[in-house]
């Protein structure tokens, strides 16, 4: 026997193996023993003459083996698409309701092909992954009997398969009993579906090992103590059931997150603390026993073993935070899964995103069961799959995540205005974004645009102040008025500072932002990019060195004529400060996107100011031309892509927070990992993809227009002109 931290260990080193088949297995398993049950169920149907139910069951089966193919296909089941094909075929025939002999005879060889279907080994996630189907298929028997049949011929089937493991120690086995026992009897009973499903949440994580303990587990312990409380308060009401309510919800929901800790300190107090929590209490409130016996039994053992448990764990909490950092167990570092994990987490969070969105779509129409289906879909059968490698990496924050979705649920339940579960829908989605950088690292070629994209934006917007301040200097050495020329320090001095003042102003209220920071990253992309826009095109207005001059020559001009010197410090403020603004504006928009590449953010600015550096020493100490034309052609061109890029995330953004549509577009835009996606703006989305493109193209006909059609008119025109000009002369002669 072995312990749960043994058991968790062992599951995550199956499902890590780096192979499609070690991942796929359970589930083609699982696929495989719910086609057999279907078949069962549209057999028996038929024999009892219930063409009704047959139909019923034997078109369950085909949707439902349909939808598994993919799985089964890396199983290596050579009669997979037999199979498929066959069943497909009997659903049909009963439609048209063929000869009985016929119908019996495709089952019995849908059953052999069955019987040579490989068998994982791995059933503790086979019988897991049934009960979700279970679940799924309860919902749906609150219409129909039909459903119940096949519901509970589900649970029966994990149930047989359960008494076949062997990996779980006495105490385990008789939780995981009791729980299966409770299920039974609450289908029995026919209760809501929340109850069943909690239920079956509950042995779900019992069986995978995935039970986990708050980082403020004072919480859980209180909650306890409160439920408590409640349920003595509504059993002197004479309230038993929901009292009963009150009990379920202590163990469940909160005692059962704290099992693994209590365990790691007493053994022995934590199979006690179970039995008492688990059965005598509930029997006891079954029974409707006196209000007198019941405190005393809460109060004595119950509360003062949960005392005594929780000074323990604190105790070895407090042991474990003292201890050197050697002797403390190592996180593995961001990035470190295989290549298959990351694709397997990136192809999860595509799922749990598509599926979040339809959930918010049926709780908008106030489907709740099917919206709480979806809401356990995304969890337990995609970001569980996520967890395994997250867990190694940040424990922390996985368990943060499973809580956000645990919130979620619950609100789904309550039946919570439409309003509060979209706010957790969209906690959940910065999680998700989060859960993939941290799994498969930033890469290398995300990096480097970061790099790239940060020094291209000190470069195009300090290029400008460089020309212009250098220009204003050499014109007033060059016109004696070199006595002005501490007065532009002055201003520029002045820039920085408030440019300083600026930046940091902006990056407090981004950290105040709380839940808005989604909102208030979308709106700094949208004011990046029209500003990049604005910008992009005055460059292009001026990218002939002609026009260039003229432009700083009337400036230096308007300021010289004025005489005054508080007109060169502004002219130099505004010339520097203008451009601090708005590298500040697009900072603070590329540090939202650029998580965790923060270093190359700030490596590409000093590597901007040393090259801005270079050119103004070009320009003023060694008297050079600088090729304008195609130093601005190229940060018009970096412009373009920075504007385009923050476009895309903004609409990203937006449609986080359900403001902006969200229609999924996977296999026809390109699926980029998270950082290479946030630093290029490129989502699988056809709204990303309709924004990006619509200013592509604008910046495309604006360039066409300036570059090539406009100088083939000026030079048309002039050509005309000249060729007047000529023919005015020939005429005098």
């Amino acid at each position: 026997m072995i312990s749960r931290l043994a058991l968790a260990i062992l599951f995550a080193t199956v499902l890590l193996i780096d192979n499609v088949y070690a991942q796929d297995a359970p589930l083609a398993d699982a696929a495989g023993k719910v086609t057999g049950i279907g078949l069962d169920l549209t057999k028996s149907s038929i024999m009892d003459g219930n063409m009704h139910y047959a139909k019923i069951y034997s078109k369950f089966t085909a949707d439902y083996y349909g939808r598994q193919l993919g799985q089964i296909r890396n199983s290596d089941f050579e009669h997979v698409d037999d199979l498929h094909i066959l069943i497909l075929d009997l659903h049909s025939k009963i439609e048209q309701d063929a000869k009985r002999d016929e119908i019996l005879s495709d089952i019995m060889i849908a059953k052999s092909y069955l019987e040579k279907a490989p068998v994982s080994g791995q059933l503790p996630l086979v019988i897991s992954i049934m009960l979700s189907t279970a679940d799924e298929v309860y919902q749906a028997s609150i219409e129909n009997d039909a459903y119940y049949n096949l519901a509970e011929s589900l649970v029966d089937k994990s149930m047989n398969l359960f008494s076949d493991v062997d990996m779980f120690d006495q105490r385990q086995q008789s939780e995981i009993n009791s729980f299966f026992s409770d299920l039974k009897a609450q289908m029995s009973e026919r209760k809501d579906f929340v109850s069943v499903g909690k239920l079956i949440t509950t042995i779900q994580r019992d069986l995978t090992g995935t039970d986990t303990v708050s980082s403020d587990s004072s919480t859980l312990y209180n909650t306890i103590r409160y439920l408590y409380e409640e349920s003595l308060a509504e059993i002197k009401q004479g309230n038993y059931a929901r009292a009963e309510e009150y009990v379920i919800s202590a163990y469940l929901d909160n005692f059962e997150y704290l099992e693994a800790d209590i365990e790691s300190v007493d053994t022995e107090l934590l199979h006690k603390m179970e039995i008492n929590m688990r059965e005598d209490l509930r029997n006891m409130v079954k029974q409707k026993r006196s209000y007198e016996e019941i405190r005393d039994f809460i109060n004595d053992p119950i509360l003062v073993d949960l005392a005594n448990a929780e000074t323990m764990v604190g105790n070895l909490n407090r042991q474990e935070a003292n201890m050197p950092i050697s002797a403390k167990k190592e996180m593995l570092p961001m990035g470190s899964a295989t290549e298959n994990e990351k694709s397997g987490v990136r192809g999860n969070i595509d799922f749990i995103r598509d599926t979040l969105e339809t959930m918010l779509s049926q709780y908008r129409e106030k489907n709740y069961q099917t919206a709480f289906t979806s809401a356990r879909t995304a969890y337990l059968d995609s970001y569980e799959h996520v967890e395994i490698p997250l867990r190694a990496i940040d424990p922390d924050f996985t368990l943060e995540v499973e809580l956000q979705f645990a919130e979620l649920r619950n609100l789904i339940n309550q039946r919570a205005p439409y309003e509060d579960v979209q706010e957790a829908t969209v906690a959940v989605r910065r999680s998700l974004d989060e859960s993939e950088r941290l799994v498969t690292g930033t890469g290398h070629l995300a990096p480097t645009i970061a790099f790239t994209s940060s020094f291209a934006v000190v470069f195009r917007e300090g290029l400008e102040s460089v020309l212009v301040l250098g220009a204003i200097l050499t014109y007033l050495e060059a016109s004696r008025n070199a006595r002005f020329k501490p007065y532009v320090y002055y201003g520029v001095i002045l820039a920085i500072g408030a440019t300083a003042v600026t930046w940091l102003v902006a990056s407090y209220v981004i950290t105040i932002s709380g839940a808005n920071r989604e909102l208030i990253e979308a709106v700094a992309a949208l004011s990046a990019t029209a500003v990049l826009f604005y910008v992009s095109f005055w460059i292009l207005n001026k990218i002939e060195h002609k026009k260039w001059m003229e432009f700083v020559k009337a400036k230096v001009w308007q300021a010289t004529t004025t005489g005054g010197t508080v007109v060169f410090v502004m002219l130099a403020f505004f010339t520097v400060y203008r451009e601090g603004f708005e590298t500040v504006l697009f900072y603070e928009a590329m540090f939202g996107f650029a998580k965790y590449m923060e270093f190359y953010v700030g490596i590409g600015f000093v590597a901007g100011l040393a090259v801005l550096l270079g050119v103004y020493y070009v320009t003023r100490k060694l008297g050079k031309r600088l090729p304008l034309k195609l130093l601005f052609a190229l940060t018009m061109g970096v412009g373009a892509y920075l504007s385009i890029a923050f476009l895309g995330n903004a609409v990203r953004e937006l449609q986080t927070l359900d403001i902006v549509p969200y229609t999924g577009m996977l296999g026809t835009i390109p699926r980029l990992d998270i950082n290479m996606a946030k630093m290029t703006g490129i989502y699988p989305t056809r709204e990303t993809l309709i924004a990006q493109i619509a200013l592509l193209g604008v910046y495309l006909t604006a360039s066409l227009y300036v570059l090539v059609l406009r100088p083939r008119k000026e030079q048309k025109i002039l050509s005309m002109r000249k060729s007047r000009g000529k023919a005015d002369e020939f005429q005098a002669y």
